[in-house]
């Protein structure tokens, strides 16, 4: 009975001690976790801090070159250095600007397609011109292989006026008819126009009133 005793006399006191140990444990706080959440939520702040840094920049950045591209429109556009009476001294607002942009992109379409028809025309002049004088090199060759043929009849500048006169006539179905856009352009009107203008029957009929017409200013 005496060791009985003792025996349970100890194990009661190891299941205080037990008791006590886990409660003491149980009471310490978890410093591990607390420490982890502290330390993360300035790094979380940070990254939006930083994000939202980058998206203020980026926007700026995006506006900077809208304002100068509008700058630069302004610079660019005579219209738009020149004062508009309707909005007196204000600055011009961007859609203001971008018509005023429209406008003159416009105008410059009409007097580059002014110029290429100015060009076209210029063209056929000088393609005229050639084959005049190339036709008056024949008949001045001509004339000087044979210097006294028809000398007492018709006059030299007689001659010229009626070689005008045919040449004036046919230039105008000439300009009005080819295309010198390019040489095959070039190549397929002449062939064209001298089957359409060229006969013989129509270059009678132009000598005729070239004849004719002088012979009014004469008589």
């Amino acid at each position: 009975p005496a060791l009985f005793m003792e025996n349970a006399r100890k194990g009661s006191i190891v299941s205080r001690a037990n008791s006590i140990g886990s409660t003491s444990a149980s009471s310490v706080p978890n410093t591990d976790d607390e420490d982890s959440d502290y330390h993360q939520e300035p790094y979380e702040e940070l990254y939006k801090d930083q994000r939202r840094r980058a998206h203020t920049q980026a926007e700026q950045k995006r506006r900077n070159a809208i304002k100068k591209g509008y700058d630069d429109l302004q610079a660019i556009v005579p219209t738009c250095e020149q004062q508009d009476f309707s909005i007196g001294s204000q600055k011009l607002s961007k859609a203001i600007v971008l018509q005023k942009t429209i406008d003159y992109i416009q105008f410059l379409h009409k007097e580059k397609k002014k110029q290429e028809e100015e060009v076209s025309t210029l063209r056929k002049d000088v393609m005229a011109l050639k084959i005049m004088k190339v036709n008056y090199e024949q008949i001045v060759k001509a004339h000087q292989d044979n210097p006294n043929e028809g000398k007492d009849q018709v006059s030299d500048e007689m001659k010229f006026n009626v070689f005008q006169g045919i040449m004036d006539s046919l230039f105008q179905s000439f300009n009005a008819s080819i295309s010198v856009t390019s040489f095959q352009e070039l190549s397929a009107c002449v062939f064209s126009w001298i089957e359409e203008h060229c006969k013989p029957q129509t270059l009678r009929d132009i000598v005729i009133g070239v004849l004719h017409q002088i012979k009014s200013q004469l008589y």
